[in-house]
């Protein structure tokens, strides 16, 4: 299946949206590749672009000056999108980085020609509305994970909302993410296998 018919299958799948209307978008896609340790986003950069990922991973993470360490705030997978939501929506300039943690491909749209659509089309509005809600229960999920579930809680939601990470990325960015220390989720690990 050529990337763009898994585009349009997944804004069927996710929005409802009709042939006709994805139609209207199709001058405005375009494919980019990035490999492993390339920016999608750099820190203060206004993000300008929505892609879905046709294969790879992509995390978005801070510096903590103070340690120097990377600290992990959000993943994107394959099937899903990337983008630096808040700089994207608001154009004003990112907060963290949005970086490949794998070779990765995606398919992008700007964020002029995607409000363009939105002036055109309400199922387009659609789209961004359940964009927004998304990106919010993202956020409000992760936040409720680290003050409601456990350490292992909140590594089985993980793999499950990303399975391939397991496989495809180091263990240090899956324990950062998760406000953990590596050796805590080798236990949790080992404790699962052994179940």
């Amino acid at each position: 299946m050529r990337n763009t018919e898994i585009l349009k299958a997944t804004f069927k799948d996710f929005a409802g949206m009709s042939e006709e209307a994805f139609d209207l978008s199709s001058n405005f896609w375009h494919e980019k590749s990035f490999k492993k340790g390339e920016l999608f986003n750099d820190y203060r950069n206004v993000c300008k672009e929505l892609g879905f990922i046709v294969e790879g991973i992509f995390r978005s993470y801070i510096i903590d000056y103070k340690s120097g360490e990377d600290k992990n705030i959000f993943f994107f997978s394959q099937n899903g999108f990337v983008t630096a939501y808040k700089s994207f929506v608001r154009q004003i300039p990112c907060e963290y980085y949005t970086e490949a943690l794998t070779d990765a491909h995606i398919i992008c749209i700007n964020i002029f020609d995607l409000q363009n659509l939105y002036r055109q089309s309400h199922e387009w509005e659609r789209f961004g509305r359940l964009t927004a809600e998304m990106a919010a229960n993202i956020v409000i999920e992760r936040t409720e994970s680290f003050l409601l579930k456990s350490p292992e809680e909140r590594y089985l939601e993980l793999i499950k909302t990303h399975p391939e990470l397991n496989d495809n990325v180091p263990l240090y960015h899956i324990s950062s993410y998760l406000g953990i220390q590596g050796p805590s989720l080798s236990r949790i690990r080992k404790r699962i296998a052994g179940r």
